[in-house]
């Protein structure tokens, strides 16, 4: 099932590392490793299209793993 999700893009110092989108409503989502980098910058507002994988587990753990389709930036830092 695909999702749109905005809100805020964040790098989390957790093992080697996890990018995570936090949502206007307080929810963290971790983004899957492959996402675009143009997406992976840290303090910058997108708005997300993706899929929660629930088949999978991460290292991480910081909140459903979400599989980016497609995003636009709204606003960065």
């Amino acid at each position: 099932m695909s999702i749109t999700l905005t809100g805020k893009i964040e790098r989390r110092d957790i093992g080697t590392g996890a990018w995570a989108l936090v949502t206007e409503e307080g929810v963290t989502y971790e983004i899957l490793k492959g996402a675009d980098k143009d997406l992976l910058k840290a303090g910058q507002k997108a708005k997300v299209k993706g899929q929660v994988r629930e088949d999978i587990m991460t290292t991480a753990m910081i909140g459903p793993a979400l599989e980016v389709k497609s995003f636009e930036v709204i606003s960065s830092d």
